[in-house]
């Protein structure tokens, strides 16, 4: 009889053995009884020590059993296709663990998420690190229900203290995340304004200009412009007056509102309004001098300027061909005749970093198309004064050609020697003319179609001093130069080029007695010291030159002299790039004749 029972209990174990293997093969939860762990092995071993050769009768009379059980298999297609409902049915939250836990331990995690790294919150045991890692995972995976969860729990559960008092920036987090995920519905945008407004009520003392600027670049994306607006006027607005503006906290503050600003300004460029993003462009010109006066530098800063420029610069190749229209807005706001001058007069309001990316851009915005028109040594020979006009004069070999070549990005577009005097006559260049138009000039052919709107004109002049030429022809070319500084209409700018390694010569100064006597108001001249890079030992774009101090102190004097003391006087190298930012300061001025 006992042998009996010790069969009979050895094939329930097996029994046991098998059911437990074939439901894990079908996908199903199964957790073996506590005697199964136990007891299968030595039970097996009992039977077969006991049974000998009768076993195989019992084997034959199971394995219908175990066969009938075989037949219940999942085959891979459809184990595949459970695992995928299960994926989507987590994906809704709408399944709870694979582990088989019971309902009421799912019940008593109000805050459950899907990430098995922190797979639940709670006000007790998780940390502010705790809530940042699953936002970000529900960030990044676009998990809408973790993100509710992660809401619920900062704006209902927990309290200002949480956190060690950071709970303010968790919301800002929070609300970043939220406008990341926007195009998920309008449940996400929900959840970012109730969360921006409980930060904005209770956590005001608190809140950061980093949290504030990236909270309106999440609004900027989903075309929240007014709201954006709103807070950059609250919460980065300009420091009070007589605080001092050199104090970490205001500095920061500045920095993060020149980075709001040109996140507006950019985002509205590259949407196709050129009016929203002129004022936006307009409003860093006016916080220039600020930021200056804060201390802050170029490189603390770090403005993205070369990302406004070409977003700046595709919306004006669409106004070009038509794609959009400028109607003048009610606002005082002045449309240029290149979008990308309304980013120049921004860019130089502030500390300058002469960046090669920045102004690569800029150069290749602003200068499409460059063609040599005509040589001229009299007025009869010059083109018709149909837009503004740009000369570069000075003393022979003061680097006029490299100037030109530099601010216009372009490598031999004025000719450039070492021997002084290569330039003989007076070179008209167009800078943005009709396409075609070298055509034009080489054949004589004509071809239809309009200068641009920005299209002007570069005059390089021969040098003075130390050119090898006639006093006669050096004399003609003094009374040409007078008479078109005197008579030429459409001129707007003269730089007059000296070497800033020796200060004003003779030829300089009666240059500059010539201006006096001859230029008309209409007419802004500028002293350009050149070849500041001579003066500094190893120099770089980022220490693009200088002049000595008596140098200047010479050119001042000089300039005073002879009635042009207030003609501002700017440093530039064609080696190092230096100057680029002040000389399209006062070329666009021809550009908007």
């Amino acid at each position: 009889m006992s042998t009996d029972r010790s069969v009979l209990y050895a094939v329930l174990c097996l029994l046991l053995t098998f059911l437990s293997n074939n439901r894990e093969c079908n996908g199903d939860a199964f957790s073996p009884s506590i005697i199964h762990q136990q007891s299968s092995k030595p039970a097996l071993l009992h039977f077969r020590n006991i049974c000998g050769s009768k076993r195989s009768s019992i084997f034959r009379s199971s394995s219908v059993l175990f066969s009938a059980n075989s037949k219940n298999k999942m085959s891979r297609p459809e184990k595949k296709a459970l695992e995928r409902k299960r994926k989507q049915a987590r994906k809704q939250g709408t399944y709870a663990n694979s582990v088989a836990s019971g309902p009421a331990i799912q019940d008593s995690k109000k805050f459950a998420l899907h990430s098995n790294n922190v797979s639940e919150l709670n006000s007790n045991s998780s940390s502010a690190d705790d809530v940042i890692k699953a936002i970000k995972r529900a960030q990044k995976r676009h998990d809408i229900h973790d993100l509710q969860v992660i809401s619920k729990f900062l704006i209902e559960e927990v309290d200002e203290s949480f956190g060690f008092g950071f709970r303010g920036s968790l919301l800002a987090r929070l609300a970043v995340a939220a406008l990341h995920m926007s195009n998920e519905g309008a449940a996400t945008c929900a959840i970012a304004s109730r969360a921006i407004e409980l930060r904005r009520t209770e956590y005001r003392s608190s809140m950061l200009p980093m949290e504030s600027a990236a909270i309106i670049r999440g609004l900027l994306r989903i075309h929240n412009v007014t709201d954006a607006m709103n807070i950059l006027h609250d919460e980065l607005a300009f420091p009070i007056d007589g605080a001092p503006l050199n104090s970490p906290e205001n500095q920061d503050k500045l920095k993060y509102r020149a980075y709001s600003i040109a996140s507006v300004a950019s985002r509205h460029f590259y949407e196709m309004e050129p009016i929203a993003a002129v004022e936006a462009c307009k409003m860093l010109k006016e916080m220039g001098p600020i930021v200056r006066e804060s201390g802050l530098g170029a490189e603390d800063l770090n403005m993205p300027w070369a990302r406004i420029i070409q977003g700046a610069a595709q919306c004006e190749s669409a106004r070009r061909n038509g794609s959009i229209s400028i109607e003048q807005s009610d606002k005082d706001i002045k449309i240029p005749c290149n979008l990308v001058y309304s980013v120049l007069n921004a860019m130089t309001s502030f500390p300058s970093q002469n960046d090669d990316e920045t102004y690569e851009a800029l150069s290749n915005a602003l200068v499409r198309r460059t063609n040599f028109i005509t040589g001229a040594i009299e007025m009869s020979g010059c083109p018709d004064a149909d837009r503004g006009e740009v000369i570069f004069i000075g003393r022979s070999n003061v680097g006029k050609s490299s100037l030109v070549n530099m601010v216009t990005n372009r490598k031999s577009l004025a000719y450039t020697s070492k021997r002084p005097g290569k330039t003989q006559q007076f070179n008209f260049f167009a800078v943005n003319d009709k396409p075609g138009k070298e055509k034009e000039v080489k054949y004589g052919d004509f071809v239809p179609g309009e200068k641009d709107l920005d299209s002007f004109y570069i005059l390089d002049v021969p040098g003075f001093g130390f050119a090898k030429v006639p006093e006669k022809q050096r004399k003609a070319w003094s009374d040409f130069l007078a008479e078109y500084i005197t008579n030429r209409k459409t001129l707007r700018v003269i730089f007059h080029l000296i070497d800033g390694r020796h200060g004003p010569i003779d030829e300089d100064d009666n240059i500059m007695r010539q201006i006096s006597e001859s230029k008309p108001n209409s007419v802004q001249y500028v002293i350009v010291l050149t070849k500041a890079d001579k003066n500094v030992k190893g120099a770089s774009t980022g220490n693009g030159g200088k002049v000595s101090s008596a140098i200047l102190e010479k050119v001042r004097k000089v300039a005073q002299g002879n009635n042009v003391g207030s003609a501002p006087i700017l440093l530039t190298s064609a080696e190092t790039k230096l100057g680029r930012d002040d000389m399209w300061r006062y070329m666009r001025l021809a550009a908007e004749a």
